[in-house]
Order: structure tokens, then C-alpha cells, then sequence
């Protein structure tokens, strides 16, 4: 059973199921018409881009899209209250049955889709939980008044919002089967003067898992609610069902009706129209036997729609001194423009810079260097100290590592040979890859894998050497098992305040399995940074495993040798023009010949 009073006291979370950009931008239209600080839309369940671009007033948004709902976090999937579902109708019961087994919390949801498969919705109607209420298929969705709008329900744009008035409570609940009708009943009952407490389309297919007689029962228990308009059609028996709810005194609020398709009667044989369920096969699912029996127990029903255009002028119009004027934020609306690129590092504010979140001379000011680059690196602010303080230890242990690197080299021949400061800093840069100052995100992903996977350490050992390949992050030419890198141990004494260390462990137990085959192969700089960087980010920063895969895939491990590493090879331009020694140039004795 719906229960409108507890949907519009309850502030929602919405996750859609699949994309319709149109319908979504309308739901965030009317959320920032009705003034919500935040929209209620949190999440969207589709493939391909990881973001879906909505405008929030004048300026965009980024939704985060997931493949699964097992893929949103933890506390995304205990926030949703509501879901829509546009996937199409042969995808709608697997999506549908996963949102309401994997979401906690859910009160209901609409389905957007038309020709479910009716075996589909039955089943769906035995699946569904008993506290929550799904409104399909079919349906254009549900619409409260100044606080919901799930669906297309009311109009995909924001004037035609405006123009029904679904901002202001109101005392009619208005109902039909049919989208289209749904949302032409709201726009007539507004232009009469009279407003909305809430309104569905109960969806024009077979068999409706909301049916017409639960949305009057949310009417009749709703406080709000003392008008029902309603669009029927010919067909089925839902108006019998009501007329016995009317005799039993469940249903006692003023009822409006004009039930369609009395021109069928005029047919030799019942002819389908619109919906699956509009054709009347027998005497009592006609119109006009429809229309007698509700007129029988005092619903005021027609089967012209001009009087029933008439006994809607007669429901008590609101005082419209109450009108809301929306008209700056319609400016907003209408001069809003896609930007060509989204941003979520650094912006202008009044002509200061604002570096993810901090104005940046107070950043400057209160903030380390490590904190700053974290932050702009992960795209927010860092929530731990520890990770600021190992971002600029590691940004120190990297700055340099000699002349004699492939890097430095091919910075340095540039400078020679008169290149300026930025195309011999690229030449030193471009050769940073799988075999110089790229193992970091590669350990990175080794130490992931394994631990991701729960694979055995040794076991982990014999599937990369099956495949021919080394381990990034184990083996050095100069330090050993019996002498140790001192850099090495410094990095991993940040583990040690970790209450998980897993990744850590991981690296450890790689490298006492690798060592014992030789002694060289030792756990490097590259592969503790990135071990203890994965545990700081899951335990300090909360960032959750797919996130943690998807900055492996990023390549944002490498990040923090590209930024250090830079300044290693700007000194050593510097160094070799103020040494100022010529074009460099090989002698034939220091290049082989191979026939």
C-alpha cells in the first residue's frame, strides 16, 4: 500500500535504473524549483560513462553512474528511498527485483517502460515487499505536490512545471492509467484554479502492480487529499473493485470521473484501444456501464468529457494570492548552458583561485604541500593527515634519482642542444613508462589484484612467473635482503598506525617468497609506496574497492613520480645550461655495430 503522508515527510534519495536524460533533468528541475538545497537524484544504474551531465539550476552536475548497484557504496545503498526504472520493458524485472533486494531502505519505485512481458509483472507483484510500492509498467510515474516528482509525470519541462502550479499543496489527488491523460487531467484541474495534493498514472498495460484501488485508498488516507479527479477507461473491472470499497465505507471522499470509450459500443466486435486492458469484452466493462455503476453509488461519473470538465469547475478553488513566483529562477533555467568541459580540481571565485574546496591563498597559508597535491591528485579534499604526511615524504624521496637515469639523460641532451626549459622537460618526461617510474601503479595493481582476489601469495608468485613476466615493485640492483634500502623501511613505518595493513601484508609476504629464491629480490621503493598508499586511501580516506581499482586504472599511483620527478629534471636543465658544455654528441667507440 502507498502511503503518501510518510512519502512526503520522508526526505528522498533516488536511484534510477537506466537513463532517460530528459525525465531526469525534469526531477532536478523541480527539486531546485521547490527550492531543495540538493537533488534528490544520487545515483544512476546504466553502462558507459561513469557520470551523467544534469544541470542543477544554472550549473551542471555530475550523477555518478554504476554498472550494478553492487558496485555503489555502502552508504548510497542505505540512503536510497525511491527508485525509477527506464531500462527497457525485457530488462525490467531483473533490474527491478535486484533494486529490491539490494536496497534497504526502499519505500517504492516507478516503471517507466511500456509491453512488460505479463508474466514479467506478475511476478513482479509476488516478489515486490510487502512495504514497498511500485507503480507500473507503463506509468508515467508519481508527483506530490512541492516535494516529489519521480518520473515524467507533470512534464519534462520546467515552464510546463511552472504552468501546473506543482509547488503548491493542494487538495485533489488526480489519477489515471494512462501517462499522456495523467499529465492533461493536471494541467486542466490547475488552469481551473483549483491545485494538486498528489497525482499517479497506475500504467496502461495489463496488469498494473499498483492497482487503481490502492492509489484510492493513498487518497482517502491522506489528509491533504478531500478531491479525487479520475480518467477510467472501458475494460477490466477496477471501477467494480472501487464500487465495493464506496459501499463499505472504506472510500468516502468526493470522486470525480469520467470513464472513455463509449464509442466502441458502436462496434460489431470490441475494439482494442490504447492500453492492453481498454477493450471491453463483456457487458460490464463497457463505458457506460462503468459510468452507471459508480453514478450508483454517488461518485459524480460522466462519459462526456465537457461535463466533466464542468464538475471539476465545481471543486473550491484555492486562494491564488498563495501563487509562488519562480520567475528569477526560470531566469536561471532558461540562460543555462552546457559547459565544454567539467572540472572538479580547481575553479575561479570573484577572481580568486579555489583549489578543491580551500580559496588558495588560505590553502596556501594552512595547508601542506602534500595536503594540497593529495587533494587536487584525488579530486577532494584529504581527510587524514597521515596521508598528507606520506604524499610529502614520497614527494621527497622521488625528486631525484641521479644523472644517469633514462630521464635525466634525455633531459640533459635536450638542454644541450639548446631546447628550451619545457621541450627538454617533456623529452625527460616522455620516457617515464613500463620500464622507468612506472612500476608504482603497476605494483599498485599487483598488490590489489592479489589482495582483491584473496589470491595466495605463492600462488600469486608462480601466476606471473607462468606468464613470463616480473613483479613491479620487487627486485633492485644494489640493495639485498641482508642490506635493506633505508628508504624502503621509512615508507613502511607509515603502516604501522593502520589498523588493516593488507596490501602491506601482501607486498611483505610477495617479497619473503622472492627473497628466499634470491636476495636481491627485495621489496623496492616502488612497491612500498604503492602498498602503503592503497592502505592509507582505503582505511584514512574511506575510499571504497572500486574506487580504489578504478585510481589504479588511472594510472594515479604514477602520478606522484610524474609531479616529483619533474622537479628533478627542471634542476638538472638548469644545471646543464649553466654548465653550458655544448651539444652532446657519441663517439663510434661508445656505439656497437651488430651485422
Amino acid at each position: 500500500m502507498i502511503n503518501v503522508q510518510k512519502i512526503r515527510k520522508t526526505n528522498h534519495s533516488i536511484v534510477s535504473l537506466g537513463t532517460h536524460p530528459g525525465i531526469l533533468q525534469s526531477m532536478l528541475d523541480f527539486d531546485f524549483l521547490c527550492g531543495k538545497k540538493e537533488p534528490d537524484l544520487v545515483a544512476i544504474i546504466a553502462t558507459g560513462r561513469k557520470y551523467v551531465r544534469l544541470f542543477w539550476g544554472g550549473n551542471e552536475r555530475l550523477v555518478p553512474v554504476y554498472q550494478s548497484i553492487d558496485l555503489m557504496p555502502g552508504h548510497l545503498k542505505n540512503k536510497v528511498t525511491l527508485f525509477l526504472n527506464l531500462t527497457s520493458g525485457r530488462r525490467t524485472l531483473s533490474s527491478t527485483a535486484d533494486a529490491l533486494l539490494k536496497l534497504p531502505h526502499l519505500l517504492g519505485g516507478a516503471i517507466f517502460a511500456e509491453n512488460v512481458p505479463e508474466r514479467h509483472s506478475l511476478e513482479l507483484y509476488h516478489q515486490k515487499r510487502k512495504d514497498v510500492f511500485i507503480i507500473c509498467p507503463a506509468t508515467v510515474g508519481l508527483m506530490i505536490s512541492g516535494h516529489l516528482k519521480l518520473g515524467a509525470i507533470g512534464g519534462t519541462q520546467a515552464d510546463q512545471l511552472i504552468d501546473s502550479h506543482l509547488f503548491e499543496s493542494g487538495n485533489v489527488a488526480v489519477f489515471s492509467s494512462s501517462g499522456g491523460m495523467t499529465n492533461e487531467l493536471i494541467q486542466i484541474v490547475t488552469r481551473l484554479h483549483k491545485r494538486i495534493s498528489f497525482s499517479l498514472s497506475f500504467g496502461g498495460d495489463r496488469f498494473p502492480i499498483l492497482s487503481p484501488v490502492e492509489a484510492f485508498l493513498a487518497a482517502e488516507n491522506d489528509a491533504n487529499t478531500n478531491q479525487i479527479v479520475y480518467f477510467g477507461e472501458l475494460g477490466g473491472y477496477d471501477e467494480y473493485d472501487l464500487i465495493d470499497l464506496i459501499q463499505k465505507k472504506r472510500i468516502t471522499k468526493k470522486i470525480i470521473a469520467y470513464i472513455g470509450g463509449t464509442i466502441s459500443e458502436m462496434f460489431e466486435t470490441p475494439p482494442q484501444f490504447g492500453h492492453a486492458k481498454a477493450m471491453a469484452e463483456r457487458g460490464e466493462e463497457t463505458a457506460q456501464a462503468k459510468t452507471k455503476a459508480l453514478q450508483g453509488v454517488g461518485v459524480f461519473a460522466t462519459n462526456s468529457f465537457t461535463e466533466f470538465i464542468e464538475l471539476v469547475k465545481e471543486i473550491p478553488s484555492v486562494d491564488r494570492s498563495i501563487e509562488l513566483d519562480h520567475e528569477e529562477k526560470m531566469q536561471i533555467i532558461r540562460s543555462r548552458t552546457s559547459a565544454l568541459f567539467m572540472n572538479s580540481i580547481s575553479r575561479d571565485v570573484g577572481g580568486s583561485v579555489e583549489i578543491v574546496g580551500d580559496e588558495l591563498l588560505s590553502a596556501a597559508s594552512k595547508r601542506s604541500y602534500g595536503h594540497m597535491v593529495g587533494s587536487m591528485l584525488l579530486g577532494r579534499q584529504l581527510r587524514s593527515s597521515d596521508t598528507a604526511e606520506f604524499v610529502d615524504l614520497i614527494l621527497k624521496l622521488l625528486v631525484d634519482h641521479g644523472p644517469y637515469v633514462s630521464g635525466a639523460v634525455n633531459t640533459m641532451i635536450a638542454a644541450r642542444a639548446g631546447k628550451d626549459l619545457v621541450s627538454s622537460l617533456a623529452s625527460g618526461l616522455l620516457t617515464i613508462g613500463p620500464r622507468f617510474g612506472g612500476a608504482i601503479n603497476q605494483a599498485a595493481s599487483h598488490w590489489f589484484e592479489g589482495v582483491s582476489e584473496k589470491i595466495a601469495p605463492h600462488d600469486y608468485v608462480e601466476q606471473i612467473a607462468r606468464g613470463g613476466n616480473r613483479i613491479s615493485g620487487i627486485g633492485h640492483r644494489k640493495y639485498r635482503i641482508d642490506a635493506p634500502d633505508p628508504r624502503v623501511g621509512k615508507i613502511l613505518q607509515f603502516s604501522k598506525g593502520l589498523t588493516k595493513h593488507e596490501h602491506v601484508d601482501f607486498a611483505c609476504a610477495i617479497e619473503r617468497i622472492t627473497t628466499a629464491k634470491k636476495g636481491n629480490l627485495i621489496l623496492n621503493v616502488d612497491g612500498a609506496i604503492a602498498a602503503v598508499l592503497l592502505d592509507l586511501l582505503s582505511e584514512k580516506e574511506k575510499i571504497s574497492r572500486s574506487k580504489l581499482k578504478e585510481l589504479v586504472d588511472i594510472e594515479f599511483f604514477n602520478a606522484l613520480f610524474v609531479l616529483a620527478r619533474s622537479v628533478g629534471f627542471t634542476a638538472h636543465y638548469l644545471d646543464q645550461r649553466r654548465l653550458d658544455e655544448g651539444l652532446f654528441r657519441l663517439s663510434p667507440k661508445e656505439v656497437g655495430y651488430s651485422k
